[in-house]
């Protein structure tokens, strides 16, 4: 059985296109196997119908670029930085807008109906999407072996001949499948030759929304072959920060006219001077307001980006421009329905017996140094001819005495105690829920469904029925990319009312950030060491560097230290680079290639 959605049993069923669709050329062959085809008790090679048009499509491309014409319809494959590999994949009335990340092995996909600028989800499935798209994004990716573009070069070249010899065509043809195939699904063993996928198991794939294609979040920064014609080309614009004073946000978009407690008013986030609200803080505010007296209120939002970037800090701040009380929830891999909603505690209060609440016990070693004063401390009379067995006797009283006391009591009482979000949804509060795509079990969120749809009710294990106050928003932030995250459940996505992906702010942004929050008054200091952590973010996506972090808090944490030490140098190898990996080799490379370009030891 396949470990790849792309690989399933189905996908071989498929029609091979033009011209391998001769019936012979169908079925397991001895011939034609790739240099990775060494495992197992068969060592057959067959075509594989979704890499054949993935083939022919981009050996067409990159025919006709490298002759001069126009690939027009041909479609279009580039990068953005070393950030995304992205192409537009044409077929029949149709374009595939694909994005990979190869730090992560995820697409994000979105297909165009020919005339139409509303993107579908690309779902890979028999009758649906064969996964042709996404193989022809990792052309450039399965190029970069030897073998791969050796066999690949002589296929697209006896293809161009005006009468190509299709027994040649025919083997050339299963090796790059059969390498493709090897190098896909035995990834984990092939190292630096694996090509590391994650396909949801569902075959539904993250679709490229309107907002990423309005802000450029994938429009290509370089062209390797093609032109693209909807992921419009320029790289994606930074974040912006809107100029919005406190005075003109804090408490200006309050959804009712409810008066808070003293508690729930302390509840209330203070934003700091330094903090610059940015336009996704408004924009939530703005809709959750606005949409108050409508049936379907927008209570629930979606905030996904890398560390550091500020979605915690902006769930606040939105509390705060709602004037309604935050709290927090983390989710972890063992995370359940219980954990979000409520437990079942002991009630102790009231209930600890004179016993319970005396002194501890004395030690084995206290009895035999000095019996009297042991006997002393458990019985307030000394008397210097208690021996250690006259102790050992008052202890075994004392402790019976006690677990009778014990057994007296009518039962253990508990009491069930609600979680910060469920808190939040009883009595109206903004809830952050960070980092669900941890979570586990996939089957847990989904258990909130009830409580994401507005004005819905769920039952407690202790039958309450708890309805969603109308002013209750809830704001998930995660992100997706790094290690021990998945794919929030679709049925999740549905329910948020807006998603917002948080980008890392542009350098001055950093410099000034950074130099509010730490009080430095170094400028131009400031900005040769945001300089360096833009380095070494980039020189990480670029060698696949996935064990560590580099962002606005490791800048933070620079910038304080060297404040302290008087020496970047020795406070970068502390913070930036520590954080950045524990590989003692992937850190002296960023000291040489990043740290070393401002600062020399």
């Amino acid at each position: 059985m396949p470990r790849n959605k792309l690989f399933e049993s189905w996908t071989f069923k498929l029609s091979m296109p033009k011209p391998f669709d001769d019936p012979n050329y169908s079925g397991l062959k001895d011939f034609g196997l790739s240099k990775y085809n060494m495992s197992g008790k068969l060592h057959k090679a067959s075509l594989h119908a979704p890499t054949m048009r993935a083939l022919l499509a981009y050996a067409k491309l990159v025919n006709t670029s490298e002759q001069g014409q126009d690939t027009d319809g041909l479609g279009a494959i580039g990068h953005q930085d070393n950030k995304f590999r992205i192409a537009e994949y044409k077929s029949a009335n149709k374009t595939d807008c694909v994005v990979f990340n190869p730090n992560t092995g995820k697409f994000v996909v979105s297909q165009f109906e020919d005339g139409s600028d509303t993107p579908k989800a690309y779902s890979l499935a028999a009758g649906n999407a064969s996964g042709s798209a996404l193989l022809f994004c990792l052309m450039p990716i399965f190029e970069q072996d030897d073998e791969f573009r050796d066999t690949f070069l002589q296929f697209r070249n006896e293809l161009s001949q005006a009468n190509p010899d299709m027994d040649s065509a025919l083997s050339m043809a299963l090796v790059l499948c059969d390498n493709v195939y090897r190098r896909i699904e035995g990834a984990g063993q092939l190292g630096a030759a694996g090509v590391k996928l994650a396909i949801p198991t569902t075959g539904n794939i993250s679709t490229i929304s309107h907002l990423a294609l309005d802000k450029g979040s994938y429009a290509p920064t370089g062209t390797v072959y093609g032109q693209f014609t909807i992921l419009k080309m320029g790289g994606a614009p930074q974040q912006q920060a809107i100029m919005v004073s406190h005075a003109d946000f804090v408490g200006k978009y309050q959804l009712s006219a409810r008066s808070l407690t003293a508690r729930e008013d302390a509840m209330v986030p203070k934003l700091p001077d330094w903090y610059i609200i940015p336009r996704e803080v408004v924009r939530v505010c703005e809709h959750a307001k606005l949409t108050s007296t409508t049936s379907q209120p927008m209570r629930n939002f979606l905030f996904r980006g890398e560390a550091g970037t500020g979605k915690t800090m902006g769930a606040q701040a939105i509390a705060a421009g709602l004037h309604l009380p935050y709290t927090l929830m983390t989710c972890s891999a063992n995370t359940e329905i219980t954990d979000l909603v409520g437990q079942f505690i002991p009630d102790t209060a009231g209930a600890v017996s004179q016993a319970d609440a005396s002194s501890p016990l004395p030690k084995i070693s206290d009895i035999i140094m000095h019996p009297p004063s042991v006997y002393e401390e458990l019985t307030g009379i000394y008397d210097d001819d208690k021996t250690e067995d006259d102790v050992l006797q008052k202890l075994i009283e004392i402790a019976v005495g006690r677990l009778a006391q014990k057994e007296e009591q009518h039962g253990q009482r508990i009491r069930y105690v609600d979680t910060p979000l469920l808190e939040a949804i009883r009595y109206g509060y903004v809830c952050e829920l960070q980092e669900p795509s941890c979570i586990a079990n996939p089957g847990v969120l989904v258990g909130l469904n009830s409580l994401l749809d507005n004005c819905q009710t769920i039952t407690l294990p202790t039958g309450e029925r708890v309805h969603r106050h109308p002013d209750t928003v809830i704001i998930v932030t995660t992100n997706s990319d790094y290690a021990g995250c998945r794919d929030v459940n679709q049925s999740i996505i549905s329910r948020m009312d807006l998603i917002y992906d948080i980008e890392a702010p542009d350098l001055a942004t950093m410099v000034k950030r950074v130099m509010n929050v730490t009080g430095c008054t170094d400028e131009q200091e400031t900005t040769k060491m945001a300089m360096v952590v833009r380095d070494i973010a980039e020189r990480c996506r670029q060698t696949m560097i996935t064990d560590g972090s580099c962002g606005m808090r490791e800048l933070k944490a620079w910038v304080l230290s060297t404040m302290i030490t008087k020496d970047p140098y020795e406070s970068a190898l502390s913070t930036v680079i520590s954080s950045a990996s524990a590989d003692p080799e992937n850190r002296a490379d960023l000291i040489t290639t990043c740290l070393e370009k401002q600062y020399m030891r």
